[in-house]
């Protein structure tokens, strides 16, 4: 069913969860460098997944980066690090973020404590529950469990949207040779006020 390590991490360690991709965006940004977690909180050791994403609060919020995994073979600590470092590059959403941004961003975090592969996903996704991993033809995309709730998305709609940010067809979910993975995560970002970090 799963091979994620569960973990649940409180609002504590969801707070230096964010602090850590922040840390590790700046770092990145500004002086190309990997931000190391240092000492880690318990839950950090954990080997499971983690998303980062990270948007402009600029205009009308584009999204300036996302990356992760719902499978960590990694610390949890060292998969917010990579995760983050490869949302602020150019691999991310193809321009790279660079250091006058830095002020203007929301980052989120997503900790994955549950996957499991859907022949039936339609039927299976909890909205606001589950993220959405496709995996076709050697490419891949996925999407956060809070997307459908923030944009007002159908189940359907969801699973059109992740296949084309794979660069799929739209409706290669309902592929038999498309791989489904849900992903159930607990998530956490800043506040656009620069208020605390919130749990979603």
């Amino acid at each position: 069913m799963s091979e994620a390590q569960t973990v649940h991490l409180t609002y504590e360690d969801g707070a230096r969860a964010v602090e850590l991709a922040r840390e590790s965006v700046e770092s990145y940004v500004l002086h190309g460098q990997r931000e190391q977690p240092g000492s880690m909180r318990d839950a950090f050791y954990a080997r499971t997944g983690a998303f980062v994403r990270i948007k402009s609060t600029r205009g009308r919020g584009r999204l300036r980066g996302c990356a992760g995994a719902y499978r960590g073979k990694d610390q949890l600590g060292h998969a917010i690090v990579d995760a983050a470092i490869k949302a602020a590059s150019g691999d991310s959403c193809q321009t790279e973020i660079e250091a006058p941004e830095l002020p203007n961003l929301n980052i989120s975090v997503c900790i994955v404590n549950n996957y499991t592969l859907t022949n039936d996903p339609v039927a299976d996704i909890e909205l606001g529950t589950h993220g959405v991993a496709i995996d076709a033809g050697g490419t891949h995309g996925w999407m956060y469990p809070t997307l459908p709730i923030e944009l007002g998305w159908s189940k359907e709609e969801f699973l059109t949207n992740a296949c084309r940010k794979a660069g799929l067809s739209p409706l290669a979910w309902q592929d038999d040779d498309t791989m489904i993975t849900l992903f159930e995560g607990q998530v956490f970002r800043e506040r656009d006020d620069g208020g605390s970090v919130e749990a979603l």
